[in-house]
C-alpha cells in the first residue's frame, strides 16, 4: 500500500454526530488492547518463515516486505494520511481538527504508561488520557513481515479511529460497539483514501487487511458483553469493509 499525490474529495461528518450514552467502554481506562498476539514459541506459526520477531533480513511476504527501513516508511505513510484524512473530514464539517499529539514506540513491558497503567507487549493501544498512540515496535514490525504493510495502514486506523471518537465524544454502553466502529471507521479512511487516489491499492492489500482481521478477532466463546471484547473475526471483518465499500455513512457518522 502506498501513498499518492493526488488529490482528495473531502467526505462529511454530518455535523459530527456523536453518539453520547452513558457507559465507558475500553477507552474508559485510556486504553485500546486486543490487536493480535505474537505467538510463543510453543504455537504454531503457519505463515512464519522461522525468523525471529526482532528485525531481521529475510523476507517472507510475496511483497517483499522485509526490512526495516520499509517499516519505517510505511508507518511514517499510515500515520500522516491518517492525519489528513481526519483534518479534510473535519474541515469538511467547518471544525478545526487536531491530530492526535504524539505516536509512541515501545520495546519493553511497562516502558510506556497510560494513566498510570503499564502498557503491555505485543500491542498498540490508543491512550485517551495523554492523546497518544503507541505500539510495541518489534512485535509491529513481526506483524508488518506476517501480514503485509496494508495491516499497519488498518492498524494506525483503527487507533486513529479512538482518538476520533474521543474527539466526537463518543461512548457507547459495551466495548464491543466502540471497537467495532473503529473498524469501521478504519475502514472508511483507507476505501475513501483509495478511492480518492491519495493511497495506492497494491496487488494483495486486500488480503492482507482480511488475513489482519482474522488475526485481531475475539475467541468466539468470549461474551460480546465483557469488558474488553473487540468483536469476532467475522464482526471485524464485515465492520472495516463496511466502511470501506461505504465511507462513513456506514459507521454512523455521515
Amino acid at each position: 500500500m502506498g501513498d499518492s499525490a493526488g488529490r482528495r474529495r473531502p467526505g462529511l461528518l454530518a455535523g459530527l454526530l456523536a453518539a453520547v450514552v452513558v457507559a465507558a467502554g475500553c477507552m474508559g481506562g485510556g486504553l485500546d488492547q486486543g490487536e493480535p498476539q505474537q505467538p510463543g514459541p510453543e504455537q504454531t506459526r503457519p505463515q512464519q518463515s522461522r525468523q525471529p520477531a526482532s528485525p531481521g533480513a529475510r523476507t517472507t511476504r510475496a511483497d517483499g516486505t522485509t526490512s526495516v527501513a520499509e517499516f519505517k516508511q510505511d508507518f511514517s505513510d499510515a500515520v500522516g494520511s491518517a492525519e489528513d484524512y481526519w483534518t479534510a473530514q473535519f474541515q469538511a464539517s467547518g471544525k478545526r481538527f487536531q491530530p492526535v499529539r504524539r505516536v509512541v514506540p515501545y520495546t519493553r513491558e511497562g516502558e510506556v504508561s497510560c494513566g498510570g497503567q503499564p502498557l503491555p507487549r505485543n500491542n498498540a493501544v490508543y491512550c485517551s488520557a495523554g492523546d497518544f498512540i503507541a505500539y510495541d515496535v518489534n512485535w509491529s514490525v513481526w506483524a508488518f513481515r506476517q501480514i503485509g504493510d496494508a495491516f499497519l495502514f488498518y492498524l494506525l486506523g483503527h487507533e486513529y479511529a479512538h482518538g476520533i471518537q474521543v474527539r466526537l465524544g463518543i461512548r457507547y454502553n459495551f466495548t464491543i460497539q466502540q471497537e467495532l466502529q473503529a473498524d469501521c471507521m478504519a475502514g472508511a479512511y483507507l476505501g475513501d483514501s483509495v478511492r480518492d487516489k491519495r493511497l495506492t491499492l497494491e496487488e494483495g492489500d486486500l488480503d492482507e487487511f482480511r488475513e489482519g482481521l482474522l488475526a485481531v478477532g475475539d475467541d468466539p466463546d468470549q461474551p460480546w458483553f465483557a469488558e474488553g471484547s473487540h468483536g469476532t473475526a467475522e464482526q471485524r471483518t464485515d465492520s472495516f469493509f463496511r466502511g470501506y465499500q461505504k465511507s462513513l455513512g456506514a459507521c454512523g457518522l455521515g
